[in-house]
């Protein structure tokens, strides 16, 4: 059976490990005999996250203890109980409720909800600078990730949820990226807007006023998501937000022994490779058109002052949580050869 098993007292955080190493969306609280207890999905952990809930809480504090199951003899269907039902996946049981089998979806691959028909941004005027050599070659949007750049990696994957209007932000190198993508074939347009000078990470988006008047997806040309975008839309537009920024948890832990003294050098506690866990801007942004009123043509400024902006301004700008290893950067070097070796991987 897959690793999708968690224990009554692990915490979400530990829940959320396991989502992450099974690729799966829900995962089933057993005791030491198998028996079933309850099941968690990303979404009630999303759900406590946006709460303002502690990670550190065990899972039963969120998870059903009403969770479906089938019976071995009603395994041919299963599909059809999934999609009635509306759940990724299902344990068979027994008669005892002891976990024989689980049964998802799909195998380890997570299912789009429905296409979406948004524009989608990339900011790709960089000059890459952590990624020297390459980019000292070849602009950060066309670094190859396996067998094709990264910039076209992204896009094909936001094609597959019926995107087909792409527009590039664009200064250095611009040329080289725009002949390559000119030669490509490829189910979606590409449009440019063309930096005269460098703008920063939110500076160019003055380009597009007057030429986007809805919603739209904002990226950096060197990260992805493996989550449904369609679902991360659909919170955008729930909440009223402005902006939506994607945010990844990340787990750290320190390499040594951390020890914490008071004012006299007394030492109040030790604490040996502590593990630190927090939230991280992956870089793609769900927008309203409304963002450029917070603009000014020809103005530098980075996107995360844009936000600030719009914030002041009593603006709703809200996070959509996702698990760590749903994100991937190639912005450094050890990143790319990382990301690299996931794709070839799949």
């Amino acid at each position: 059976m897959e690793n999708v098993f968690i224990k009554e007292t692990d915490t979400i955080l530990q829940a959320m490990k396991t989502f992450d190493e099974s690729a799966r969306r829900t995962v089933f609280i057993v005791d030491e005999n198998m028996k079933l207890i309850a099941a968690l999905s990303e979404g009630d952990v999303r759900r406590f996250i946006l709460s303002g809930g502690d990670l550190n809480n065990e899972v039963s504090t969120i998870a059903n203890y009403h969770p479906r199951t089938m019976k071995e003899d009603d395994r041919d269907e299963a599909k059809e109980f999934l999609s009635r039902h509306n759940i990724e996946g299902v344990p068979i049981v027994d008669e005892n409720g002891i976990v024989r089998d689980t049964i998802f979806w799909s195998a380890g691959k997570r299912t789009r909800q429905s296409d979406l028909s948004v524009p989608v941004v990339m900011m790709a005027g960089g000059k890459g600078t952590r990624l020297y050599p390459y980019t000292r070659i070849l602009p950060k949007p066309l670094i190859p990730v396996g067998e094709k750049p990264i910039a076209e990696i992204i896009f094909d994957g936001f094609a597959e949820y019926g995107i087909n209007r792409m527009i590039m932000i664009v200064n250095h190198k611009k040329n080289m990226i725009k002949s390559y993508f000119g030669e490509v074939e490829k189910p979606y347009t590409i449009e440019y807007a063309d930096e005269d000078t460098p703008l920063g990470t939110g500076g160019g988006l003055a380009l597009l006023r007057g030429k986007l008047d809805e919603t739209f997806i904002l990226t950096n040309c060197d990260i992805l998501i493996e989550d449904d975008y369609s679902k991360i839309y659909d919170h955008h537009k729930k909440e009223g937000n402005v902006i939506t920024m994607v945010c990844s948890l990340r787990n750290f832990q320190v390499a040594y022994g951390v020890v914490e003294f008071g004012e006299h050098g007394n030492i109040t506690d030790m604490k040996e490779k502590p593990e630190f866990s927090f939230f991280t801007n992956t870089g793609i942004y769900i927008v309203e058109p409304e963002v450029f009123d917070y603009i000014k043509d020809g103005e530098f400024i980075g996107f995360p002052d844009i936000i600030n902006r719009i914030k002041d301004d009593g603006k709703k700008v809200g996070v959509y949580p996702i698990n760590e290893n749903s994100w991937m950067d190639m912005g450094q070097l050890d990143e790319l050869n990382k990301m690299e070796s996931r794709l070839r991987g799949k």
